[in-house]
């Protein structure tokens, strides 16, 4: 069984834009989601960028995006760094 990764980078914008288009007020997806309206702002803004799963999970379900859905999260490096 794959392992989820420890953290998923995300894209602030594409989460406020889903966010707008749903109709919802910055507290009401955070309670939702069951994170803090700080973060949920935090994210949107671009001051943090990453996210653990169960977070993540939440917020993608709560915007409505399906479980394969890589709407919100930032496209992976071009080239990753090589490992020693």
């Amino acid at each position: 069984m794959e392992q989820p990764p420890p953290t998923y980078q995300v894209k602030g914008a594409e989460i406020r834009e889903l966010r707008m288009q749903a109709g919802l007020s910055t507290d009401e997806l955070a309670q939702r989601a069951q994170i803090s309206r700080r973060y949920l702002n935090h994210l949107e803004n671009g001051y943090r960028t990453r996210m653990r799963p169960g977070p993540y999970q939440r917020l993608r379900t709560e915007l409505g995006l399906p479980a394969g859905s890589t709407r919100i999260l930032q496209p992976p490096p071009q080239n990753p760094p090589e490992k020693r």
